[in-house]
């Protein structure tokens, strides 16, 4: 059984009818994976409400300033508004974004646990989210949270984040980039939106990796930098745990991104950290094509199953 942490919540976070990053995007997911062959394998599980997750607000506040975390609640608290030109506040998104992170702190509890995978199906995305700042559709820094949730958890001294969303993960990585017990790796179109992601940016610790990779590239491009950079620097590093800002946006379907890569290519990327640990953690990142997100999630979930 693999775990999927969902809830229909994380559809209450309103982008509007033509935002790219909407509640379709979750409920098309959620229909395939209970239509999939090994549907009687998912174990779906509801987020622990925010206000009963003793961590979350000292962890929030670990990636967030307390002041961009007031401007959110507020935003949202007034009825909503722009966070900025591409990051709308609706008025429950505080509380889906809080809902959010909780469901990733549950997915690290439920890998540790069992030493096997999970899958953090919710919204709003993170990976963009500075300390300071909500961005790109994100609101709160997810990934990042779980990672310095999971440091605090026994027996976890190394946590590695493998970031494939086609855009590169600014806020991910300005978060963790001081922590010598956490690194973090993208592949990402460049250029592209956020326009970081230079591969001379190391982090402080020589534990940032980072793959632009040139618009148009499809999975012959993207295999050997698996193999040659990405497989090696995780497993050097020796995390006890893995997170991956599983984003599917450079499909060749995704309106986007300009990458040519095919849903089976996810399921290559997924046996590819396999083959490092099983102690993995997916939570969902981009991806706006709900056709090829949704069969991207499902190929990534059946070799977790394998």
């Amino acid at each position: 059984m693999l775990p999927v942490i969902y809830s229909d919540e994380f559809l209450d976070h309103k982008t509007g009818k033509y935002h790219p990053e909407k509640p379709e995007r979750l409920s098309a997911i959620a229909t395939a994976l209970k239509a999939a062959t090994f549907a009687d394998k998912i174990d779906w599980r509801s987020p622990t409400p925010a206000s009963e997750q003793p961590s979350l607000m000292s962890m929030l506040v670990k990636a967030h300033s307390p002041a961009y975390i007031k401007k959110l609640w507020q935003i949202a608290s007034s009825g909503g508004g722009p966070l900025d030109g591409d990051t709308p506040v609706s008025p429950r998104s505080y509380d889906v974004a809080l809902l959010a992170v909780s469901a990733w702190l549950d997915g690290v509890e439920a890998v540790l646990k069992s030493a096997n995978p999970a899958f953090v199906l919710a919204r709003p995305p993170g990976h963009h989210a500075e300390s300071d700042a909500g961005m790109g559709f994100c609101l709160f820094s997810n990934a990042a949270i779980a990672a310095l949730f999971a440091l605090e958890q026994p027996g976890i001294n190394r946590v590695a984040i493998l970031d494939w969303d086609v855009h590169h993960g600014n806020g991910t990585q300005a978060i963790v980039e001081t922590q010598a017990s956490i690194a973090y790796c993208s592949l990402h179109q460049y250029p592209c939106y956020p326009g970081t992601g230079r591969a001379t940016e190391r982090g402080f610790h020589n534990n940032v990796l980072n793959l632009p990779v040139p618009p148009g590239s499809d999975i012959a491009s993207y295999q050997p930098l698996f193999e040659r950079q990405v497989v090696p620097f995780l497993a050097n590093f020796q995390a006890d745990l893995l997170i991956v800002s599983a984003g599917y946006d450079a499909n060749a379907a995704d309106p986007l991104a300009s990458m040519n890569l095919q849903p089976k290519d996810y399921a290559l990327f997924t046996d590819y950290c396999l083959g490092i640990t099983r102690k993995i953690l997916f939570g969902l990142e981009g991806g706006y094509d709900f056709g090829s997100l949704s069969e991207s999630v499902v190929a990534t979930i059946e070799h977790c199953l394998l």
